[in-house]
């Protein structure tokens, strides 16, 4: 259905690029398309809506989801981390909480000196509980601590997130 485009009845701008869906399986899956095609706001009667704030790739890899319930498998390793991260924010702006929990496992799992301060502000910003538990005890040995404190990552999460910063410090090293 969402390659063929059959029976489409909206079409999403995202950044110029346009996506045919079908407004009762994006309904059926997400509570906040819901609302925005059913619901009173000025969506319901659109047959077009643009998307702002949003990458083509991740609301493709978020219509993926919506409708055949599995992560495109077409991302470079390289890029999966922060692919990941910007899927996670699509699940939870639109509602989709399997997405945004398979997302949250999946980030847990590639945690690393350079993704790890960015990953924790993003757990922050979108109560991901799982994911920050992890993030912290990524941080629990003080020789991370150190190199994660020269990142750019680190400088972000000071600026977004500055009470995360003393859960990190405050914590005690673990017992050898």
């Amino acid at each position: 259905m969402l390659k063929g485009g059959e029976g489409a009845d909206v079409t999403f701008t995202v950044a110029g690029q346009s996506f045919l869906a079908h407004r009762c399986v994006l309904a059926a899956r997400s509570p906040v398309f819901k609302a925005e095609l059913f619901g009173m706001m000025n969506e319901t009667l659109a047959q077009s809506i643009k998307i702002n704030g949003m990458e083509p790739s991740i609301f493709k890899a978020l219509l993926h989801f919506i409708y055949t319930d599995s992560l495109p498998d077409d991302r470079h390793a390289e890029d999966r981390h922060t692919e990941m991260q910007h899927l996670l924010v699509a699940a939870d702006r639109y509602g989709v909480d399997r997405l945004m929990a398979m997302c949250e496992e999946k980030l847990c799992r590639s945690i690393n000196v350079k993704t790890v301060a960015t990953t924790l502000a993003l757990a922050e910003q979108h109560h991901c509980v799982h994911l920050k538990r992890a993030c912290l005890e990524f941080l629990s040995s003080r020789d991370v601590r150190q190199a994660v404190k020269e990142t750019d990552g680190f400088r972000h999460l000071v600026a977004s997130c500055p009470s995360v910063i003393l859960e990190i410090f405050d914590k005690p090293p673990p017992l050898s």
